[in-house]
């Protein structure tokens, strides 16, 4: 695996931006590993919600298997986003 805080910086520096929708699976991703399972009320706003289930979604993952799935997606869409 290719240095992770180097794929951290690289998916921040994606020349496309990517929908919502494949931002919110990074945003799932990011937070398992930052901080484990969600321990948060779920926001009321459209955007804070849609954040929060992001992260439910990957409840559960350890953070090697988070990381190990950040890693999968960004090379998946880096062809594409990067």
């Amino acid at each position: 695996m290719a240095d992770f805080n180097a794929i951290l910086e690289k998916t921040k520096a994606f020349s496309k931006k990517p929908p919502t929708e494949v931002y919110l699976e990074f945003y799932g991703l990011y937070k398992q590993f930052q901080e484990g399972d969600i321990n948060i009320e779920k926001p009321a706003d459209a955007e804070g919600a849609a954040k929060y289930d992001a992260w439910l979604s990957r409840k559960g993952l350890s953070v090697d298997d988070a990381k190990a799935a950040y890693v999968a997606l960004y090379e998946k869409y880096n062809p594409i986003y990067g």
